[in-house]
């Protein structure tokens, strides 16, 4: 069976971002299987992504990336 093909992307996240995503992907591994943190950034796309389908509200979303914009600046 053909590998599914993959588009790659970077970006730049704070210390703090890359802890919140390391510690994520802890939570959600098991002695089973261990979660990569690429593997956490799908599932983040993929969860907002049905939530904005499902009518969640914009302008929290919006508020949230206003505030890293902020915080990134300062």
């Amino acid at each position: 069976m053909p590998k599914k093909e993959r588009k790659r992307l970077q970006v730049v996240i704070s210390d703090e971002q890359d802890a919140l995503l390391t510690r994520t992907a802890y939570e959600l591994s098991s002695p089973e299987r261990l979660i990569s943190k690429s593997e956490v950034v799908r599932l983040a796309i993929e969860k907002i992504a049905k939530e904005l389908g499902e009518g969640a509200q914009l302008e929290d979303y919006r508020a949230i990336l206003e505030a890293d914009t902020i915080h990134d600046e300062g």
